[in-house]
């Protein structure tokens, strides 16, 4: 794949919608394991993940802090159906958490900010290739809490017990705006591009919870986070999938997002999110991933294009996944989606 040098100015320009830039950039939300160490030859870690986003022609790397809530309740399963498997898929248990009760949340060991917080930043930032830039990944809000508490246990606690759910979303939302805060103090913002958070909030036909329950609990959090990301002039991602139709005015007016990613096609297709949203926010991404897994080679390019076609005028578009790089999409398939992106994503 021909080289293509990174240059973050141009994916700073579509978040920020300042017109068109030279290139169409790429995003993604990550790459899975399997497929770092396929397209780089290199065990996964941090150099691996340089290397893959260099190589692959994206203008960023995505980083974050040394913070995280142990002790969540998994299941895992073999790892069928991909030609890059896992050694086993894990999950996350929405019937059993680590904290289902108040005499959970007492005993739970809930992390502090140690020096250490930004190593793994720290060394990203030493490791950059010229032209490239560190997004930072921000803990999400509504999806620590649920990981946390498990799904099921969590809708009863909504019911029975609000002032254990009040108190979790102050604790994970606490913790999120003390994270970014000594984020910003402690690391080198000159190689800083953006800030990102993921945190799901929807599925297929509407919210995980209600509206007005995101309004109360999750989104002054969310909202605390980017003005934070927003004093230091780093522009805002969300990330979060399913169908977020009614809450797009809140994550844009009230939470301050400039960008959102994760789209699909039996939900919202990513050019109809452009028209809806694009004079708002930038949108990205959109490859659907169902099509991306399905399709054959020779359906890839004429799809990516008519995306293109439809998303890249007035910029504020940047060419991805609908998610993130999974093992079980084709490498080929994926490998075509940049080539047409290369080819046809100049302005």
């Amino acid at each position: 794949m021909a080289e293509r040098k990174p240059d973050f100015g141009r994916f700073r320009k579509v978040l920020l919608r300042e017109g068109e830039p030279d290139l169409l950039p790429f995003y993604d939300l990550f790459a899975d394991a399997p497929v770092l160490k396929a397209v780089t030859g290199k065990p996964p870690g941090l150099e691996a993940r340089i290397d893959f986003q260099y190589k692959m022609g994206y203008d960023y790397v995505g980083t974050g802090a040394n913070f995280g809530y142990p002790l969540r309740k998994t299941r895992s399963t073999e790892d069928v159906g991909s030609a890059l498997p896992h050694e086993s898929r894990g999950f996350v248990d929405d019937n059993h958490g680590a904290i289902e009760c108040r005499a959970d949340f007492d005993a739970y060991p809930w992390p502090v900010i140690t020096d250490d917080l930004t190593g793994d930043i720290d060394k990203c930032a030493g490791m950059l290739p010229f032209g490239m830039k560190m997004l930072l990944g921000s803990s999400g809000i509504l999806e620590n809490v649920v990981w946390l508490m498990g799904y099921i246990p969590f809708s009863y606690a909504a019911q029975d017990e609000e002032q254990l759910i009040w108190d979790m979303f102050e604790k994970i939302g606490g913790n999120a705006v003390r994270v970014m805060k000594a984020m910003m103090e402690q690391v080198d913002l000159s190689k800083v591009g953006g800030v990102v958070m993921g945190d799901d909030m929807g599925y297929s036909q509407g919210t995980m919870v209600s509206p007005e329950m995101l309004r109360k609990y999750v989104f002054p959090w969310q909202k605390k986070v980017v003005e934070i990301a927003h004093e230091h002039g780093l522009p805002f991602i969300i990330h979060s999938c399913g169908n977020l139709e009614g809450i797009m005015d809140d994550l844009i007016d009230y939470v301050g997002i400039d960008a959102k990613h994760s789209f699909e096609d039996k939900i919202m297709p990513v050019a109809e999110a452009k028209r809806r949203y694009g004079k708002r926010i930038a949108v990205l991404g959109g490859i659907d991933m169902n099509f991306l897994v399905k399709a054959a080679a020779e359906e890839v390019a004429p799809y990516v294009a008519k995306v293109m076609e439809e998303c890249m005028p007035g910029g504020g578009y940047a060419l991805g996944t609908g998610n993130s790089i999974a093992n079980y999409i084709p490498l080929e398939n994926y490998y075509e989606m940049l080539r047409v992106g290369r080819e046809k994503g100049v302005y």
